[in-house]
């Protein structure tokens, strides 16, 4: 995929093995996975199948995941993206778009969620001409919440996973987004 997309600070490009090593480091915290089911990742090897997987979802689904890299200094700070779900059902849904993100925790707190994700709204609205954007993210947590709610996603409704956990479900239809002026 040679999709690139970039903000005022940021690049935006489809994962590669090279990133493995600093993805891993993101993944491997467990407060990363405060609100993502508390499995931090164990070994370098999980990440590099996580961005295999990913790979291929550029092939079948023609998006996906992709790196967030700060321009300033080419770190990769996250991911940040539209995925296809269509391997899992999500509160009764799936073949649905759905945005996501994580960043690594030095990353937090600055702003680049929001310019990712309007970077991505973007692409996902007027590129792609998806109609309905759909997120999802534990209740508790009140930094993605405000995200999502930041760049207009409205929380359609609260919804518990199949081990009791309450997670919220956000939606934006692509005619909402266009009358929004977003601006970074």
């Amino acid at each position: 995929m040679n999709l690139i997309l970039e903000t005022k600070r940021l690049i935006l490009r489809p994962l590669e093995i090279s990133d493995a090593e600093a993805m891993f480091a993101m993944d491997n915290n467990p407060n990363v996975h405060k609100y993502l089911w508390q499995q931090p990742t164990q070994e370098l090897n999980e990440t590099i199948k996580i961005i295999e997987m990913v790979q291929k979802q550029y092939v079948d689904n023609k998006i996906g995941r992709f790196a967030t890299i700060l321009k300033e200094t080419g770190e990769f700070i996250g991911w940040t993206g539209i995925k296809f779900v269509n391997d899992h059902i999500e509160n009764g849904n799936t073949n649905f778009y759905d945005y996501g993100y994580r960043l690594n925790e030095k990353f937090w707190n600055k702003g680049f969620a929001t310019e990712a994700s309007i970077a991505w709204l973007e692409y996902g609205f007027n590129q792609m001409n998806i109609q309905e954007m759909n997120a999802y993210t534990h209740a508790e947590n009140g930094a993605s919440n405000h995200v999502l709610q930041k760049v207009g996603f409205n929380f359609i409704e609260d919804y518990p996973d199949e081990n009791g956990v309450i997670w919220k479900w956000w939606q934006l239809e692509n005619l909402e987004f266009r009358n929004q002026n977003l601006e970074l």
